[in-house]
């Protein structure tokens, strides 16, 4: 992949929903009196975490309402250090529109986690193509652009919006990637899994990076792979088996990458991390976590590696830093890194958890 090495304005820009997610830690809500709020969404944990771990210039397009949960989301986003570019909103006072609401908590040990929604009236699924002036926010240089599943999966206008910044980003010479994170629940309420692949499909004949899982590549594009049984999760034979009827199909894409995560209880995890690159394959170390709380532990992944793109490191490197990030991002509560640039270094390179002295 070709990335671009002259000024630019951004590092990375990504195109997604914001969301507000209440966490009573390890309390079921049935139970709850209080919560933790963390501000989330696929697409925004990214640039959040390029941002604040590893020092990148990123940016959000994306939805705000005028109301108070929207300057909690608002000064959540400056904290981080993303720049927003926004589409507002007026909130009637009463329905809406709304910022999108996330209820999870983080069960524990054979308890596993619960998590449940509530996306009416989202003002991100009122997005839609005409909403953000593209060859205004590619006009100053922006390396690197992303989007997701979940997004594109929130209406009938948010995939079409997914497509016209694609190209955009492709004409102004900009490395695109998505991650698939292939929802059934989502695609069910517009057109179902017909729908999800086909428009699925047409972003992926945009990208040069995709993001996802055997089953995000089967569920998401439709795809049918050789007949690989996995010995477990941690086996990245059925993420390979998959990836020459990717490409063939979608010649443009250069990069394919996805964790690999065994769950022995809410808080043991075996994890891993696989990326295909240009025919090259790589695989990750498997690490044991003792895991705090999982969300967002993909979106680490996906960060670490993309910085490690962008930074000019070879692809096996990028692979260990998105490895070692997600990894240390489940040890944090919320969806967004805590992890500082120095301690993601240590861990790719094999580091350990003794005490820093």
């Amino acid at each position: 992949m070709n990335i671009r090495k002259d000024a630019c304005e951004l590092d990375f820009l990504s195109l997604g929903a914001l969301v507000h997610r209440l966490d009573p830690g390890v309390i079921p809500f049935r139970k709850a009196r209080s919560l933790d709020i963390h501000v989330s969404g696929g697409e925004y944990n990214v640039a959040a975490n390029l941002a604040d771990c590893f020092g990148l210039k990123t940016g959000i397009a994306t939805a705000m309402v005028k109301y108070p949960i929207g300057e909690l989301v608002q000064a959540r986003v400056r904290e981080m250090g993303v720049i927003p570019h926004y589409r507002w909103f007026e909130h009637d006072g009463v329905r809406g529109p709304n910022i999108a609401t996330v209820y999870s908590d983080r069960g524990y040990g054979v308890r596993a986690p619960v998590v449940f929604y509530n996306r009416a009236n989202e003002a991100g699924a009122l997005l839609k193509p005409g909403d953000f002036n593209w060859q205004e926010l590619f006009g100053k240089g922006v390396r690197w652009f992303h989007s997701g599943g979940i997004f594109a999966s929130l209406s009938e206008t948010t995939a079409p919006l997914i497509v016209e910044g694609m190209k955009a980003a492709r004409a102004a010479g900009a490395i695109t990637s998505f991650d698939l994170n292939y929802r059934a629940k989502l695609w069910a309420s517009v057109g179902g899994a017909e729908r999800g692949q086909k428009v699925t499909r047409e972003i992926a004949g945009q990208l040069d990076a995709l993001i996802g899982n055997e089953e995000d590549l089967q569920m998401g594009l439709g795809v049918k792979g050789p007949d690989v049984h996995s010995k477990s999760k941690l086996d990245p034979e059925a993420f390979f088996g998959l990836i020459d009827v990717v490409t063939k199909q979608f010649p443009n894409i250069k990069l394919v990458a996805t964790t690999l995560r065994e769950v022995h209880t809410t808080n043991r995890h075996s994890w891993a991390a696989v990326v295909w690159h240009e025919g090259q394959r790589h695989v990750s170390p498997t690490m044991e976590l003792d895991v705090i709380d999982r969300i967002g532990g993909g979106d680490g992944f996906a960060a670490g590696l993309i910085y490690g793109m962008i930074a000019g490191r070879s692809p096996e490197e990028a692979l260990r830093l998105g490895w070692a990030h997600g990894a240390l991002l489940t040890t944090f509560p919320g969806d967004v890194t805590m992890a500082r640039l120095p301690e993601v270094e240590a861990l790719a390179k094999g580091g350990s958890a003794r005490v820093q002295r």
